[in-house]
C-alpha cells in the first residue's frame, strides 16, 4: 500500500507493508483527509510539536477488524481522530487532555496520508473512532477534527452576543472561528488576512473585511470597534500580528493564540501594556474527543454548514502538489486528500 512521508526535506509517496491487525484494532481504507495547517509547517516550516506525520484528519471505510472488536463492522463509514488522551491523569481530570502523556503518543499508523491506516486498541477504546451516517459525506467527516479543534478554542473563553470579535487569518480555521461566532450569536464579525480571495469568503460568511497589507488596516480595524475588539483569534502562523492584536484588543479583553507557531517564534512585547489593558491571554492547541463529538453533532444537524469551505481536492499521488497549493492558497481555502 502507498503512504505520504516526509523525508530527507521532501514529500515522497512510499510503498509500504501493510499493518497488522492485533485482536482490538481495526483497519481503515482512507476516503478522505484534509490538509492541516500543521501539516503545512512540518513540511514548509519549522514545527513545533514532536510528531512529523502528515495527514490527521482522515475519514475512511473499516476493511478489517480485530476478533475481539464488537462495536464495529467490516463496511462502517467512520471519521478517526489520530490522537486521544487517557481521561485519568492529572491533565484530563482538569480539562486539559491535549497536554496528557498519552495524547501524541496514541497514533494511527502509518499516518492519515495513507491508502490504509490502523486505528489501534487504544484510540478505540478511548472514543477515536466515530461512526457516521450515510447522510455525511467522506469530506464532511475529515473537516470533524479541524472544526473540533476549533470548538475547543471556544470553550476556553466566556462571551455573550454583544462581543465584537477579530479574526486574524481567513484560512479554513480562521473561517470555522467566524462560523462558530455566528453560530453563538455574535454578528460584529472582523476578519483580516493578506489573501483577497480567502477575505472574500468571510465576507460571503458575515465578517467585515480588511487586507493585511492595506496601509489603514489598524485604522479601519479602530473605526469599527472604537473601544477595542473583544476577543481577537489569531488563526495563521504569522505571529508577528499578536503586537497588533494588542493594540487592537479592548481593555480587559482577550487574545488567543490559536494558530501553531513555527518553532522558537519570539515577540518583543512590553508586559506593562497587556498587564494595564488586563489582557488575557488564551493559548489552545489540538482538540479532544469531547471536542470531536461537539463538532460531529454540529455537521450532522446541518448547524454548521462546513463542506462548502472545500474548494480543491487532489489525489494521494498527487499530496506534494496539494501542500505546496495549500501553502501557497491563492485561490484555496480547504484543500482535500480522496481515494
Amino acid at each position: 500500500m502507498k503512504a505520504v512521508f516526509y523525508y530527507k526535506n521532501d514529500v515522497v509517496l512510499k510503498e509500504v507493508d501493510m499493518p497488522q491487525v492485533g485482536s482490538e484494532d481495526v483497519l481503515v481504507e482512507m476516503n478522505a483527509c484534509g490538509i492541516c495547517g500543521s501539516d503545512i509547517e512540518k513540511v514548509f516550516g519549522e514545527y513545533s510539536k514532536s510528531s512529523m506525520r502528515l495527514g490527521h484528519e482522515p475519514s475512511g471505510t473499516i476493511i478489517k477488524i480485530g476478533d475481539k472488536i464488537s462495536e464495529f463492522k467490516i463496511g462502517d463509514r467512520v471519521f478517526v481522530h489520530h490522537h486521544v488522551p487517557c481521561y485519568t491523569c492529572h491533565f484530563c481530570i482538569n480539562n486539559n487532555e491535549t497536554m496528557c502523556p498519552k495524547y501524541e503518543k496514541s497514533n494511527i499508523h502509518p499516518c492519515g496520508l495513507s491508502e490504509i491506516f490502523l486505528v489501534p486498541s487504544w484510540n478505540i477504546k478511548h472514543g477515536g473512532v466515530i461512526k457516521i451516517p450515510d447522510s455525511m459525506t467522506f469530506d464532511q467527516a475529515a473537516m470533524i477534527e479541524p472544526l473540533a479543534c476549533c470548538i475547543r478554542t471556544w470553550k476556553k473563553f466566556s462571551y455573550n452576543k454583544t462581543c465584537s470579535i477579530i479574526v486574524f487569518g481567513a484560512g479554513s480555521t480562521g473561517l470555522m472561528h467566524i462560523m462558530l461566532a455566528k453560530n453563538n450569536g455574535i454578528n460584529r464579525i472582523m476578519c483580516i488576512d493578506i489573501n483577497d480571495f480567502r477575505l472574500s469568503f468571510a465576507e460571503k460568511i458575515g465578517a467585515v473585511t480588511i487586507n493585511y497589507n492595506d496601509r489603514k488596516m489598524k485604522e479601519k480595524a479602530v473605526q469599527y470597534n472604537p473601544d477595542g475588539a473583544d476577543i481577537i483569534i489569531i488563526a495563521t502562523s504569522n505571529q508577528n500580528v499578536f503586537l497588533e492584536a494588542i493594540d487592537l484588543v479592548r481593555r480587559g479583553g482577550k487574545i488567543v493564540l490559536f494558530g501553531v507557531p513555527p518553532k522558537h517564534t519570539m515577540v518583543n512585547i512590553n508586559i506593562s501594556t497587556i498587564y494595564s489593558k488586563e489582557i488575557s491571554i488564551i493559548t489552545s492547541y489540538a482538540a479532544s474527543d469531547y471536542d470531536t463529538q461537539d463538532a460531529f453533532h454540529l455537521i450532522t444537524n446541518s448547524k454548521m454548514n462546513i463542506d462548502k469551505l472545500i474548494t480543491h481536492k487532489y489525489s494521494l499521488s498527487d499530496s506534494k502538489t496539494a501542500l505546496k497549493h495549500a501553502r501557497d492558497g491563492k485561490d484555496a481555502i480547504k484543500i482535500m486528500i480522496t481515494k
